[in-house]
């Protein structure tokens, strides 16, 4: 990097201090970085001479006539309009440098230049307005230079403000008026003012910091502005520019005229300063100001023993205090009441009679101030000791909770140990209940249902619900199964071809409880206490009814008519295409009705430890089987018998000719869910689904369990058969399918 910016210094012929290439290495060694911070000076510089190097020689020559005058003359430099004592330099599109012309001001840190009232130099940048207008500034084309610049961008992650760059807050609240006119190229494009901390963008063009950041677009070529590197070059060029002191100017009348208010105020803005010729006659660099104004002669006091005196200068306090009638006594915090002038307050001291105590006042308050530190430093000890207990207290409320939340998983993992061990003890009670059963089964002698081809074994699954599936029921016609779950959702599985779930049918606010098919129709009851008519076909629904008063538990339907099933009430419909008419309501029950089953000219419907036997065409009871074990949550019926599952676990089986009990069957150790029949010639089973999350395979012939399934993982709620195939929906969300 050194040998191209060597290559770079030795063609750039603006600095008169360099000349022939051995100065070029002197300057080199001479600039060589040995800091951090002077490294990044180091780059700014070289960056910006980086810049002045790869431009054309048409952009070295200075401008003032727009773009017209850049590339008139391009290799002879127009002569200064100005005296002789300072020589500008352009630097690129909006770079520019100051060289001065003798040693001796370059020497000093800054100097003072007393002015005379009537200065016709004078000139005010005031904060720019929305309506500013600036003349256009004679800018060249971009060239490869802002490449160059770009290749710095990690330079300007650091982003250091020059040393002379201005605080923007104070900027926009203290005046700026200029000895001398500045340079336009000292002026940002954007703003029109004069740079307030000048930045290089990847552009190539300089700009405030403050404006970089806000405005989208270059105004030169259009492009992104994306901050580089501060332009140090500039930033000193800058505060080497000198000004007025701000106690030296005034804010510009309303009402100034003629040319020299003209020029003090830019065209007579609002909010422009002028020079005062009553105020303080230094002109100072603005890098400098700070300096000089906080000790400027001219700068506003206040009286120190009263503020009701007037404002004062500077200059003029020494001799207000020896004016002043308001000088209080030093003892006065003890009590002392003098106010007195100068002469006056010498002759009090003599007189004060705290004067002789001041001694013992003074150890006093040494003694007071001493117990005020001892007592601040007590307060922060208890601070220090607060903020420790607090983080003990912190800590002791973390280990609390890790404490409680290490019970909380050792009480998961023990009730997780108990499920497991009462699971266990479930299903070793079913093996020895199965085995008793085939042992029963040896000693009769009957050895033909055991035929292999009579075991159900599960063929497939059904997976889609987001809840528990509570019924099922089946449309032979186009081997459809209907599935209602806690989902508030219907779903249709293809039992034939695809095996997947055809369409789900969504209207129901509530858990789907019963299904029923009449026809090509298929009603859904519901929690949400309606029924909804859907077309099979189409798979749409047609209408909402509005049943019961509580959910509807249980739907069957039988000659036309649609029975539904709720809390001590079974309401009666007649079926008039797709609406329902109620017919009548069969009262006289005692609990929910959570199962019908229509068989030939008869309802039969199960609610608490009771199962009514009703005349579809008459509507009236005509008989009541008593039972036990709760409420009747399934009913099945057979070509001869009457199967009813109860809450505690019993299966009753009743004659359907006698209605008189025949056998309790047992085996499940959870409330029966559901039953389903599947009957062939030659024999009847039964299929009973169980709390205990297993199904139960009963032959009728002899009352016995023939098959235990256990392949759900939660409770088995709902049973269809269709085609000698067996359909389960359980608690886990699933339907499985069972085929011997």
């Amino acid at each position: 990097m050194l040998g191209c910016l060597k290559m770079v210094l030795e063609t750039h012929q603006s600095r008169p201090s360099i000349t022939g290439p051995h100065a070029v290495d002197c300057w080199l060694n001479q600039m060589r970085p040995s800091s951090p911070a002077n490294c990044r000076w180091f780059v700014a510089h070289l960056s910006a001479l980086w810049v002045m190097s790869s431009s054309k020689p048409s952009r070295y020559n200075r401008y003032s006539g727009g773009a017209a005058a850049i590339h008139s003359n391009p290799t002879t430099p127009p002569a200064d309009s100005s005296n002789g004592s300072r020589m500008e330099t352009s630097f690129g599109p909006t770079f520019s440098a100051v060289a001065a012309g003798a040693k001796a001001e370059a020497s000093s840190t800054y100097k003072q230049h007393r002015r005379t009232p009537s200065s016709s130099s004078t000139l005010t940048y005031s904060p720019r307005d929305d309506d500013d207008g600036m003349p256009p500034i004679g800018t060249p084309r971009r060239s490869d230079s802002a490449i160059s610049v770009r290749s710095l961008h990690s330079e300007s992650n650091m982003s250091l403000r020059s040393t002379f760059s201005l605080h923007e807050e104070e900027e926009d609240t203290e005046p700026q008026v200029f000895a001398e006119q500045p340079s336009v190229k000292l002026c940002c494009q954007l703003c029109c003012n004069v740079f307030k901390d000048p930045v290089i963008t990847t552009c190539g063009h300089t700009f405030c910091r403050r404006c970089a950041l806000t405005s989208d677009k270059c105004p030169v070529d259009a492009a992104k502005l994306t901050v580089v590197v501060n332009n140090i070059a500039v930033a000193e060029q800058i505060g080497e520019l000198f000004i007025h002191c701000k106690y030296g100017c005034r804010a510009t009348a309303s009402g100034a005229s003629g040319a020299a208010a003209s020029n003090a105020t830019v065209a007579g803005k609002p909010g422009a300063y002028e020079v005062d010729p009553l105020g303080c006659p230094f002109t100072i660099k603005l890098s400098t100001r700070k300096e000089h104004e906080s000790s400027c002669d001219y700068r506003p006091v206040r009286c120190p023993n009263n503020p009701s005196c007037p404002p004062l200068l500077t200059m003029n306090l020494e001799a207000h205090l020896k004016e002043c009638e308001h000088i209080k006594c030093p003892h006065s915090k003890y009590g002392c009441t003098f106010i007195g002038n100068q002469d006056t307050y010498e002759t009090h001291l003599e007189m004060c009679k705290f004067e002789g105590l001041k001694e013992f006042l003074q150890q006093t308050d040494d003694r007071f101030h001493e117990m005020q530190l001892a007592l601040a430093q007590k307060d922060q000890d208890i601070a220090f000791l607060r903020s420790m207990l607090g983080k003990l207290s912190e800590k002791l409320d973390q280990l609390e909770k890790n404490l409680e939340l290490k019970f909380d998983v050792l009480d998961e993992n023990q009730s997780k140990l108990s499920e497991d061990l009462m699971e266990f003890r479930r299903d070793a009670s079913m093996l020895n209940d199965e085995l008793s059963h085939i042992n029963a089964r040896l000693n009769m002698g009957i050895l033909g249902s055991y035929d292999p081809q009579q075991i159900f074994k599960c063929k497939g699954t059904f997976v889609g619900h987001q809840g528990p599936v509570w019924c099922l029921c089946v449309y032979s016609t186009g081997d459809l199964l209907f599935s209602g779950s806690s989902d508030k959702t219907i779903k249709v599985w293809d039992t034939c071809t695809t095996y997947k779930c055809q369409k789900t049918l969504e209207g129901h606010d509530g858990i789907v409880l019963a299904l029923c098919i009449q026809g090509n129709r298929l009603y859904s009851g519901s929690a949400d206490c309606t029924i909804i008519v859907w077309d099979i076909q189409t798979l749409q629904k047609v209408n909402t009814i509005r049943a019961h008063d509580n959910p509807v538990c249980t739907l069957v339907s039988s000659h036309n008519m649609l029975f539904s099933g709720s809390l001590k009430a079974i309401k009666v419909w007649d079926i008039v295409g797709t609406e329902l008419k109620l017919k009548k309501e069969l009262t006289g029950l005692n609990h929910w009705v959570r199962a019908l089953v229509a068989s030939q000219n008869h309802l039969y419907s199960g609610s608490y430890q009771t199962i009514k036997i009703w005349d579809i065409r008459s509507l009236e009871c005509v008989h009541v089987l008593q039972t036990s074990g709760g409420s009747v949550y399934s009913i099945a019926v057979t070509n001869h018998h009457i199967v009813c599952g109860t809450y505690e676990n019993l299966i009753h089986v009743w004659d359907i000719e006698s209605k008189e009990q025949v056998r309790t069957l047992t085996g499940h150790v959870g409330t029966v869910y559901a039953l389903a029949v599947i009957s062939t010639p030659d024999q009847t089973k039964v299929f009973s689904a169980s709390y205990d999350r297993s199904l139960r395979v009963w032959s009728m012939d002899n009352m016995i369990c023939t098959q235990t399934l256990l392949r759900h993982q939660g409770s088995v709620t709902a049973l269809a058969v269709s085609r000698g195939r067996l359909f389960s929906g359980a608690v886990d969300s699933t339907v499985k399918v069972w085929t011997c």
